[in-house]
């Protein structure tokens, strides 16, 4: 039976030198499920696989992508599910690993099937957010899709404009497509999450926000300062840049904001992925235990 392992986990826990050596050890490949090293521009925010660890071994679904494309989960897990079928020809296992959860869950559970915005409509509601703002389109929301409105967050302006476009572009509530029914797979799935103590965690996401600083963030984030508007670039690491570029926090500020907000994103990471009792937990220090837990359920 052909298996999909899929190892997963919070930001800062070590999940990228882990899945070098596993695909290393095995002959894989490494799928990569973060929604945002996809995008070539972004790889220093991200903390996406080098050069050299992209030579040591093959990644799909990184820097593949610009931050003016559109992308969504859906399409990944289209793009996902087309690839897999050819590297089961070479092995019985292929290894998909990263942090985004609607990125994981779209593979490994499906995802609805939710029509792709035409180009006219994605336009349209980008210019009325930037016009009228994001409570008039809260407003409008409540008027075309009450039920999706009541639990939406309002205050993300990605999630109501895509709310938005399903509602305006199909004559149809967001709700109606929103069905979240479990898809069969035609292939086993194994979930390895990777997991640290809390404060060990927080440290090491510290020291990375000051690693990427060192590497050349603030470049990284200036050079894309006048693209800010872009959905990819709505992100912990460049929103704070953004405020420090405007003058409204001191750099210093900037940092301790990218680091506080990082620590928050994988409390959400953990809170998600602790409601699924699929997953096998370890810790990434304990590569060899993994390595025989995968022999073990792929034979």
């Amino acid at each position: 039976m052909k298996t999909l392992v899929v190892i997963l986990g919070p930001t800062g826990v070590g999940k990228t030198e882990l899945c070098l050596s596993i695909a290393e050890h095995f002959g894989l490949p490494i799928i990569n499920a973060d929604s945002r090293q996809i995008f070539s521009e972004l790889p220093i925010a991200t903390a996406a696989p080098t050069e050299s660890q992209q030579q040591r071994v093959k990644h799909y679904f990184v820097g593949n992508r610009h931050i003016e494309d559109y992308y969504s989960a859906s399409m990944y897990e289209e793009d996902v599910m087309a690839l897999l079928p050819k590297l089961f020809i070479d092995s019985d296992i292929a290894l998909l690993t990263g942090g985004s959860m609607l990125y994981l869950d779209s593979v490994c559970n499906g995802i609805d099937d939710i029509p792709t915005i035409d180009a006219q409509t994605r336009a349209k509601l980008k210019r009325d957010l930037s016009e009228q703002g994001l409570p008039s389109l809260v407003d409008r929301l409540k008027e075309l899709d009450p039920e999706h409105w009541a639990i939406v967050d309002r205050l993300n302006p990605r999630r109501v404009v895509h709310a938005l476009e399903i509602c305006e572009m199909t004559g149809k509530t967001y709700t109606s497509f929103r069905t979240n029914e479990k898809k069969q797979r035609p292939f086993r799935i194994v979930k390895i999450g990777l997991n640290r103590p809390r404060e060990e965690l927080y440290e090491r996401i510290n020291q990375r926000v000051l690693t990427m600083m060192e590497s050349g963030l603030e470049a990284e984030a200036r050079a894309l300062y006048s693209k800010r508007a872009l959905n990819a670039l709505n992100t912990v690491g460049y929103k704070e840049m953004f405020a420090y570029f405007d003058g409204t926090i001191p750099l210093e500020e900037a940092v301790r904001q990218i680091q506080s907000n990082t620590r928050r994103y994988m409390r959400k990471q953990l809170t998600w992925f602790n409601k699924d009792t699929d997953i096998k937990w370890f810790s990434p220090e304990n590569m060899e235990y993994i390595i025989n837990y995968i022999d073990q359920e792929t034979h």
